[in-house]
């Protein structure tokens, strides 16, 4: 009996010390995509509208799953008003009028969707395509690094000079709450809106702490699928499919926590800005930066960034496909406990930033699992990466080093109904040893 015991001790302590190692990427008991994501979302029919949601809405409304509603034009939501999505709601934009929704400053969105019953915003055409419609745009009062505080009008070309004050974020309270996203699915949105600049499915300007945002598939976005400037969040659970734009992309002294969250790329898609799984920078313009403010940072754990590259080597002849995160100058990265696979290369550091040690204690890369991809980390335009794969390659950071295919690595990447994109059990196999994988320029 005492023997059994050990023994059922012993097999305990190994599974368990089994899942702790194997706990990078996207993890969960469960597999957590079922029922509420959609990775087919041109097969689904929503319906026709029966309701309609026009101009401002600056009083208490709530929308029921009953009515299929259309976004027509660009909705706002003002004058602190809240509104509330039943779950399995269905909200379409409008393609003609460019349809989008934007949550101004002080005002909430609730749309607490269920796994089985989530709320879906989605194209109105039949044959949907990415940037059919504009997006929602969440706008907080927490601080960003612009001098003063920003505007989103160059979104909304017909903007009356009334209304400038609905499209105005940022400010001073790090705890404001915009509401909450959850089992939320956003569908074909990202409409182009200038030469470079495009919608994003979903953008949260200087929102606060108390905002939840989890749950939340963007698909198919003609610009960037998360795009977050300023504020401090936590998000959880995001998923990113076929975006035309970043995956996620930081920007304007965001301080935010990114985890057990996916991003899944194709190569034959990007718009004219070109396309990553992560881009974090601190502003667009130096000449906008408050250098008294916060510099960008993201903690970012469990992630998986996959290529859906069924043949790498020529994608990559072909230039389509580069790299998976790209961090910008005077902006900092934690990244731990994540998976990057199929990429060229893995990460691009900006050129504008000093290879030293001071700076690359800023940009960390740890407990990772680089799997097939043309080369791990290089500075913009530097071919030259031996210095930078010294550093992270070193066995503090406990980084490792694979070469196999994504139907080999993770679970299930070849079934659309229920994929998983879990890593395999005991996939891993603990190597320090450093490809480093020329890059094709």
């Amino acid at each position: 009996m005492k023997n059994f015991t050990q023994i059922g001790i012993i097999f305990l302590f190994f599974i368990a010390n089994s899942s702790a190692q194997q706990e990078k990427g996207i993890f969960g008991q469960e597999n957590w995509l079922n029922n509420w994501t959609e990775f087919k979302s041109n097969k689904k029919d929503y319906g026709e509208a029966t309701q309609i949601l026009t101009g401002n809405i600056s009083q208490y409304k709530k929308l029921y799953s009953k009515d299929v509603y259309l976004l027509l034009g660009d909705v706002f939501v003002t004058n602190n008003a809240v509104l509330e999505i039943e779950q399995g709601t269905v909200i379409i934009g409008d393609k003609k009028t460019k349809g989008s929704l934007t949550i101004t400053k002080g005002s909430k969105i609730i749309a607490n969707g269920s796994e089985t019953n989530p709320i879906v915003f989605t194209s109105n055409r039949g044959v949907k395509k990415a940037g059919d419609w504009g997006g929602i745009v969440i706008l907080g009062d927490a601080p960003n690094s612009k001098f003063g505080n920003g505007s989103v009008a160059p979104y909304y070309p017909n903007l009356h000079s009334n209304e400038y004050a609905n499209v105005n974020y940022g400010g001073q309270d790090s705890l404001s709450n915009s509401g909450l996203l959850k089992n939320v699915r956003i569908e074909y949105a990202g409409r182009q809106i200038g030469d470079d600049r495009y919608f994003s499915g979903l953008l949260l300007a200087s929102v606060g702490s108390k905002t939840r945002i989890t749950n939340v598939m963007v698909s198919n976005s003609g610009g960037n699928s998360f795009e977050v400037w300023g504020g401090k969040l936590v998000l959880n659970k995001l998923v990113s499919y076929r975006s035309n734009g970043n995956d996620f992309e930081f920007n304007q002294g965001t301080e935010a926590l990114l985890e057990n969250s996916l991003a899944i790329r194709s190569p034959y898609i990007s718009n004219t800005n070109g396309s990553r799984c992560l881009k974090i920078k601190s502003y667009d313009d130096k000449a906008d930066f408050d250098f008294n403010r916060s510099k960008t940072f993201v903690s970012a754990k469990n992630l998986t960034f996959i290529n859906e590259s069924e043949n790498l080597e020529s994608d990559i002849k072909m230039n389509l496909i580069r790299e998976a995160i790209h961090v910008g100058e005077n902006a900092l990265l934690t990244m731990s406990k994540s998976v990057v696979s199929g990429f060229n290369p893995a990460v691009i550091l900006e050129n504008k930033i000093i290879i030293n040690q001071e700076n690359l204690e800023r940009i960390k890369f740890s407990e990772m699992y680089f799997n097939n991809c043309n080369g791990n980390i290089f500075v913009e335009y530097d071919s030259n990466n031996e210095d930078l794969e010294n550093w992270y390659g070193n066995s503090a950071f406990s980084n490792v080093y694979s070469n196999s295919a994504n139907y080999e690595t993770f679970i299930e990447t070849r079934r659309n109904k229920r994929p998983d994109f879990r890593l395999r059990i005991n996939k891993i196999i603990a190597s320090n040893e450093v490809d480093s994988g020329m890059r094709v320029d």
